[in-house]
């Protein structure tokens, strides 16, 4: 691993599979972009052109800092602005959990992106499991929030992702389940906690 993977790896361990899924001189969309750290090093690395969506304001302004493209709009409102296949590889990284009407966006990604890849926190994980079986709502590294305070709308198991992709007619090319950064090969959907899919339209 390169001293900037292990960069990338300390800010967020789905940030370098994902960047390994991005090929070389792919135009990019970064949905929920955050402060453009992913597609800064997608262009320092892969020469890779991007386009950060970001609303907060705060974000917006790290991104221009940061010397990265960004517009600064709603995901719910669509992606309308972007016509279809406008884009290479179309990534929504950490941000599935947060978003309202999570079908929609995920059709209008799979309509401007040849390739869709998603992360997500897995609420199938065992400890997120006992947390509720004692009663409570889960709170870790990957579902940091309290439940009064949390942007998560709606929470998703590996299954359940891939029960919608079933839905959408995108067909599943790659996954990558993590924990602490390290892949999770048996029982991904009980001793995963972070997922990381790349789709295409099937």
């Amino acid at each position: 691993m390169t001293s900037d993977e292990q960069a990338l790896l300390a800010a967020r361990p789905d940030l370098v599979a994902i960047a390994r899924w991005v090929a070389t001189g792919a135009r990019v969309l970064d949905l929920g972009c955050g402060d453009g750290t992913l597609l800064r090093y997608l262009w320092e690395t892969r020469r890779a052109p991007g386009y950060g969506v970001e609303i907060d304001d705060a974000s917006v302004v790290a991104c221009v800092t940061n010397d990265v493209n960004v517009l600064q709009m709603d995901l719910e409102s669509g992606l309308s602005v972007f016509q279809d296949g406008s884009f290479d590889c179309v990534i929504l990284s950490e941000t599935l959990q947060t978003i309202h009407h999570t079908e929609q966006l995920m059709r209008e990604m799979l309509r401007v992106g040849r390739e869709v890849v998603v992360s997500f926190p897995n609420f199938g994980y065992w400890g997120a499991r006992m947390q509720v079986l004692f009663g409570r709502m889960p709170v870790s590294e990957e579902l940091p929030y309290a439940w009064y305070e949390t942007p998560n709308v709606h929470h998703c198991t590996l299954a359940d992702f891939e029960d919608l992709c079933a839905k959408l007619g995108a067909e599943i090319r790659e996954r990558l389940v993590l924990h602490r950064a390290r892949s999770v090969r048996f029982l991904p959907n009980l001793l995963g906690s972070l997922a990381v899919y790349r789709c295409t339209v099937g």
